[in-house]
């Protein structure tokens, strides 16, 4: 490791520089460049002072330029008499146009991954060496610091608010272009995503309901719409189900043929060409399925960190799956709080919305009315205090076969940390085992 740092690290000083003097010829680049750089991606500690006084003046809207910088590094503490103001000077001078800073910007970028890579590499093999904690432990921790790396993120420890506003101030910019749509990845159903702004990245998202309410389906309608609206990743991993079943029924709802048909085989012409087109789309997606009856949330991880461009995770369902020890005879509660944590956490890390479905207790068929509640979530607790959105699926026709209308449902938002509760109609349609809003529903031929 000695060996490592004793020899000069990646970087390139004429970037670093042409970054610098670009900023200082015109400062109109530097949202841009503040929105991409972090202080600590400039190597020579001189370029890396003068860049947190740029930082700084930019976070104070301070007009910038070579006169106001040099005398805000007087301020600071950072001036040298001897040789600041020519440093200066000599920026401007080697900075051939301020129009290419973006990929001076880029080459810094490139020259500081390499570093960060070995520095994670001289970890790993520190820790190898050491022997502190085993295999698994060492691989896993190697596979998320790798992870946060090709993420261009930091794991841990305090970071300056500037950083953090250069960061939001980036995030602010991508939103500005969706001009008022929503921040989220759109799930299908209009009135849901203008409740809680679409799937929003690290959000921990809990579907529930009865056995049998189509919780499924209304998931899978959700990751196939996702798929196919924004060329994103899916990644599903199906506790319950097996891939082939999944595969039947986004078919079955993409094409609009009768799941039983799907099932017998007893199909006519117009279906197989339904089905053709359906297959079409379907294949297009990035969709990627798990169908491993006992995969932990740690083996969920592990996979999704190797999905290029993943946009979204589905877990069905939560009570199906075992701790991170995989001992399915620990006491549940204490289990379902752990994986509840590690899930959230999961969001987080790989910044992706996690929707995660769940059974709901018998404690709502004992109510007079059956409307699922917080308090119903299976060994809930946790799950409460873990998710961002909680939603509530709820079909009168289930429990009362008599009802005024079938097939029409409530999706109920139960929890929302973005905004108001609320519940939203939507339509069941059991022969292609998928959900639609109301609007679409009636819509369709």
């Amino acid at each position: 490791m000695d060996e490592l740092f004793s020899r000069q690290m990646p970087h390139s000083l004429e970037a670093e520089q042409a970054v610098l003097g670009s900023i200082l010829i015109d400062s109109r680049c530097t949202a841009q460049v503040i929105a991409a750089l972090k202080p600590e991606d400039f190597y020579t500690e001189l370029n890396r002072g003068i860049y947190e006084v740029i930082s700084s003046m930019f976070n104070f809207a301070k007009p910038i330029d070579a006169v106001t910088v040099l005398d805000e590094m007087k301020l600071q503490g950072v001036y040298n008499p001897q040789s600041s103001q020519s440093y200066l000077v000599e920026l401007m001078n080697v900075t051939p146009t301020a129009a290419n800073v973006m990929r001076y910007v880029e080459i810094m970028r490139d020259k500081a991954l390499l570093r960060n890579i070995a520095t994670v590499a001289a970890d790993i093999t520190s820790a190898v060496n050491e022997g502190t904690g085993s295999s698994e432990d060492v691989l896993e921790a190697a596979e998320r610091r790798i992870y946060a790396l090709r993420q261009g993120k930091t794991l841990g420890g305090l970071e300056p608010i500037s950083a953090i506003l250069g960061q939001v101030y980036q995030n602010l910019a991508e939103l500005s272009k969706t001009k008022g749509g929503i921040p989220g990845l759109p799930t299908g159903l209009g009135e849901l995503d203008e409740t809680i702004m679409g799937l929003k990245n690290t959000d921990f998202i809990i579907l529930a309901s009865r056995p049998g309410m189509g919780k499924t389906s209304l998931a899978l309608n959700m990751a196939l719409n996702v798929g196919k609206k924004t060329g994103k990743a899916v990644a599903i991993f199906s506790l319950e189900m097996s891939k082939e079943q999944l595969a039947l029924r986004l078919l079955s709802s993409e094409a609009y043929v009768d799941s039983k048909k799907l099932q017998t085989g007893m199909l006519n012409r117009e279906d197989w060409q339904k089905l053709s087109g359906a297959t079409a789309t379907i294949s297009r997606t990035k969709l990627y399925i798990d169908d491993n009856s006992v995969i932990t949330v740690s083996d969920m991880n592990a996979q999704c960190r190797r999905i290029q461009d993943l946009g979204l995770v589905v877990v069905d369902y939560l009570q199906l799956m075992t701790s991170a020890t995989g001992e399915s005879s620990e006491n549940r509660i204490q289990a379902v709080a752990e994986i509840s944590r590690m899930l959230k956490i999961m969001a987080k890390e790989l910044n992706v919305p996690v929707l995660c479905l769940s059974q709901l207790s018998r404690a709502s068929t004992q109510r007079q009315d059956k409307r699922p509640m917080l308090s119903d979530l299976r060994e809930s607790g946790s799950l409460e205090q873990d998710a961002d959105i909680v939603l509530g699926l709820y079909r009168e026709d289930y429990f009362n076969k008599e009802a005024e209308e079938h097939n029409t449902a409530e999706l109920i938002v139960m929890k929302n940390r973005h905004g108001n509760t609320g519940t939203i109609p939507v339509q069941w349609m059991p022969e292609y085992t998928t959900y639609a809003s109301l609007e679409r529903y009636r819509e369709e031929p």
